[in-house]
């Protein structure tokens, strides 16, 4: 609330409750923050941001564009449309809601915007849209999820985010048709002949190989996440240098320094979440809430709901990967022992901490679209809120329909 980073507003934190304890060493900060990055599956979260990266610089968002618009572009609100498929096709290769906003998204705002739509709903839609970044896989935020909840499978809930990502995006693409046929935003005057389809489908296919090399690879048992995560930069570097040859060697030191301090700000969150979870532990924080949650007999469902709202209004002072750090070691035990699905559960959290991103004052996210489109802030989510709407009617289904999240891993043996 003071405008503080969430790192250091962490690690404050945990700093004061080391010498208010007083017989705990000033030395054990800088050890759980080490012991908290120094796991050998963190080794992906440097990689998949460089592999988002290259992509980009590799000329992909126009590629996915092009290829988005032959199929929903003539349709009523047809841009809104293509923004969304577009930014649905780069959730599965970036693995960031940031990425998938300054990327592809910030093209479609100015397309939109060229098109008669107004500036402020063509940001709100990318920024409600570009949530699906870390839900669809490869995932950031999966990978510290099962960081900080070990007995989950990760290969189980990277699969797990596939239905519901669809179901948010459907879930958009409703909406956008519905305020478009309002506002009079009509569909594109350009048609498409099948050589057209062809070729565009056929540049496009690269790109969309990506995620399915990553969830196949790992499915298949032949590479693990993090070794995924080194197959996908040599795969990103080989597609935008040989296939797509919009990949210069110039601009490799610009992403390589991007993507370093993309990492670095991520990793000196997971690194103070983690000293900040030891301080909770050795308080006897999560085991009091454990044992008073348990002590209410709320059924499942009124756990799950109860869960909802906890998240939507933490996620309004803090941003998602310190949340789930922070958060899932305590209430990812109570949802097992109420038998509810740990991959249900987990999407449900990434989900709700996602959406934070979207809220002020700590959302990212919301900023980040805001400067990219030039728009005021308060305009924009003056839009958003329809969407954000209906995110939370998302939730709500994802809540009461355990098959969303837990369908797709089961095909694969994953439970």
């Amino acid at each position: 609330m003071l405008g503080v980073p969430v790192a250091f507003a962490l690690g404050a934190g945990t700093l004061t409750a080391i010498l208010i304890n007083g017989n705990l060493s000033l030395l054990a900060l800088p050890k759980h923050m080490f012991s908290g990055i120094d796991v050998f599956a963190l080794e992906a979260v440097p990689l998949f941001i460089l592999t988002a990266e290259l992509m980009t610089g590799g000329a992909l968002s126009a590629v996915l564009l092009k290829f988005a618009s032959q199929f929903v572009g003539r349709f009523r609100g047809g841009l809104g449309h293509t923004n969304i498929l577009t930014l649905t096709f780069f959730s599965g290769i970036s693995g960031s809601a940031l990425a998938d906003a300054a990327g592809p998204g910030a093209i479609m705002i100015r397309m939109m915007r060229d098109d008669g739509y107004k500036p402020e709903y063509a940001a709100a839609l990318t920024a409600a849209t570009s949530i699906l970044g870390p839900i669809i896989p490869p995932s950031i935020s999966m990978i510290i999820y099962a960081l900080a909840y070990p007995e989950i499978n990760l290969v189980g809930l990277l699969i797990a985010g596939v239905l519901p990502g669809v179901v948010i995006a459907l879930a958009m693409a409703g909406l956008n048709h519905v305020i478009s046929m309002k506002r009079n935003y009509r569909g594109s005057d350009e048609r498409f002949g099948w050589r057209d389809y062809l070729r565009n489908s056929w540049r496009a296919v690269p790109a969309l190989a990506l995620p399915v090399l990553i969830l196949g690879g790992i499915a298949s048992g032949s590479f693990t996440p993090t070794e995924a995560s080194v197959v996908a930069v040599f795969y990103a570097l080989f597609a935008g240098r040989v296939i797509y040859r919009s990949l210069e060697w110039h601009q490799l030191p610009g992403i390589l320094a991007r993507s370093a301090l993309m990492t670095a700000s991520v990793l000196i969150i997971v690194a103070m979440s983690a000293a900040f979870a030891w301080v909770l532990t050795i308080s006897r924080v999560p085991q009091q809430l454990t044992e008073l949650i348990v002590g209410m007999q709320l059924s499942p469902l009124a756990f799950l709901f109860a869960v909802n709202t906890l998240l939507l209004l933490f996620g309004i002072l803090i941003e998602p990967l310190p949340g789930i750090v922070v958060l899932v070691p305590i209430l990812a035990p109570i949802a097992h022992a109420l038998g509810i699905s740990d991959l249900q559960f987990g999407i449900i959290v990434i989900v709700n901490l996602t959406m934070s991103m979207l809220t002020p004052p700590v959302g990212g996210l919301l900023l980040a679209t805001s400067v990219v489109a030039r728009v005021p802030l308060a305009k924009m989510i003056r839009e958003l809120w329809p969407f954000m709407w209906a995110q939370i009617g998302v939730l709500v289904l994802l809540s009461l329909v355990p098959g969303i999240s837990t369908m797709l891993p089961a095909l694969f043996g994953y439970r």
